[in-house]
This record gives structure tokens, C-alpha cells and sequence, in this order.
């Protein structure tokens, strides 16, 4: 489903992502951690086309990406989340759900300026779409408040619904748990679980906490100073000594 091969990305001086190649198969919920700085955000945007690299290549499907537009790889079925959140505030639920389908209307502006038939009726299936993944996510009885009236939680799974409506075969979620009270934590382990296996979905995750990592990753690719220090199972990178040098230490919080 993904690829990264030798790729390496400098910003000036500083190599923030060293000859990384990483194989992600079809259907897996993989996890990439490493600590604050070691490029698991830059691995991110060089996938989704924000950042072009200095060397390697990326293949999503085996169809190589690297470097296309993001538009163009969404289109392509890759979608992503974002470490601080990226709503828009202002708008409602729905309408924040809705904007993320726009990109597959086939209507002229001319015929949704006049509000011909062939647009509205792109615009109903794009409502009555938007409004089942919304109930997907739980968030339906929500549906018509501002998102900014959301609890915190809440507008985590906007935002992944929102990525949703694109209608990805790859998910890349970047620290989804990111200030979440471990009440929030547990539903949103058990949710990406969950819309994995609904959505046919392949995830790569980026994450610190190491009890979300532990607990649904089924496969973990650590990264240190842009470069790749393991890569395996849960539990054989809790028992690397390597990365509990570098990252996990060797208390609960590695086990999660």
C-alpha cells in the first residue's frame, strides 16, 4: 500500500529525514514513533506531497508519488490528520465533512452559481454521504453545531471523518491522542480499530502514547535523529535496547 524507498530529507544544513525505506501492507495499522525532532512529521509530508525529497522515492498502490501535489495524492486515496488540529472553527459539523468532498464534483461554477439540477443533485449526495459518516463516527446528533463548541475528543473524530469523506484506502493519522484524558484515550484506540475494519482502511499513526501505540499497532517503525533504529512488533520494540536507550526508557510507560 506504501512505500518509502531511501528517502532523505535535508532543510539546509540539517538532514531531517536519512535514508528511510518503509513497507506498509495492505489492511495494517502501523506505527511510527521516535522522540520529539527524530522527522516522523516530515516522513508525513513528504508522503502527502508538502515536502519534495532530496533523494528516493515514494509508491503509493506501486504507483510511484513522490513529489505529485497534495490534491493529487488525496485524490489517489491518501488522507492524513494533524498533530494541532485543523478545523474549520466557524463552520458546522457537517458543513467541516462536507468541504472535504468538494473535490469530486463534477459541476461547472456556472451551474452552481445558477443551482442547476446536475448541482444540486451533487450536493445532496454529498450531503446524505457526509451525513452517514458522521453517524459513523458518533457524532450525528452534532451534526449542526460550530465546531468549535466541540469537546476536544469530539473534534479529534471530526477531523478523522472529515479525512474519511475523501474516501482514503490510506489513513496517516499524526498524534491523534495528543492531549486527550486517558477516558478519551481508550474510545479513541477502540475507534481507529474500529473504522480501520469498517473502512477497509490501511493507517500509519504517528504517537507518543505509548499505551496507544502498545495497544492497537500491529507493526512499529522507530526513528532517532531522521534515521531508522527498529523496526518490528510491539513487543519486540519494547525489548529493544536500542530504543529503550533512545526513546522508551524501560518503565511502564514503554509497556504501555
Amino acid at each position: 500500500m506504501l512505500k518509502l524507498d531511501h528517502v532523505t530529507k535535508k532543510f539546509g544544513g540539517l538532514i531531517a529525514v536519512n535514508d528511510v525505506s518503509i513497507n506498509i501492507e495492505k489492511g495494517r495499522l502501523a506505527g511510527l514513533i521516535g522522540p520529539n525532532g527524530a522527522g516522523k512529521t516530515t516522513i508525513f509530508n513528504i508522503i502527502t506531497g508538502v515536502y519534495r525529497p532530496e533523494n528516493g522515492r515514494v509508491y503509493f498502490k506501486d504507483r510511484e508519488i513522490t513529489g505529485e501535489k497534495p490534491h493529487r495524492i488525496t485524490s489517489l486515496g491518501v488522507a492524513r490528520t494533524f498533530q494541532n488540529i485543523k478545523l474549520f472553527y466557524r463552520m458546522t459539523v457537517l458543513d467541516n465533512v462536507r468541504v472535504a468532498c468538494h473535490f469530486r464534483l463534477k459541476a461547472s461554477i456556472l451551474s452552481a452559481v445558477f443551482d442547476l439540477p446536475g448541482y444540486s443533485k451533487q450536493e445532496k449526495s454529498i450531503t446524505e454521504e457526509s451525513l452517514k459518516l458522521l453517524e459513523a463516527v458518533g457524532l450525528y446528533e452534532l451534526r449542526n453545531e460550530r465546531a468549535s463548541s466541540l469537546p476536544y475528543g469530539h473534534q479529534r473524530k471530526l477531523e478523522i471523518a472529515r479525512a474519511l469523506a475523501t474516501r482514503p484506502e490510506l489513513l496517516l493519522l499524526d498524534e491523534p491522542a495528543a492531549g486527550m484524558n486517558p477516558e478519551e484515550t481508550l474510545d479513541l484506540m477502540k475507534f481507529i480499530v474500529r473504522i480501520r475494519n469498517e473502512f477497509d482502511l490501511t493507517i500509519l499513526l504517528i504517537e507518543h502514547d505509548m499505551k496507544v501505540v502498545m495497544g492497537i499497532c500491529e507493526e512499529i517503525t522507530v526513528l532517532d535523529h531522521g534515521n531508522i533504529i527498529a523496526r518490528g512488533t510491539p513487543l519486540e520494540i519494547q525489548n529493544n535496547p536500542e530504543v529503550i536507550k533512545a526513546y522508551l526508557g524501560s518503565g511502564a510507560y514503554a509497556r504501555g
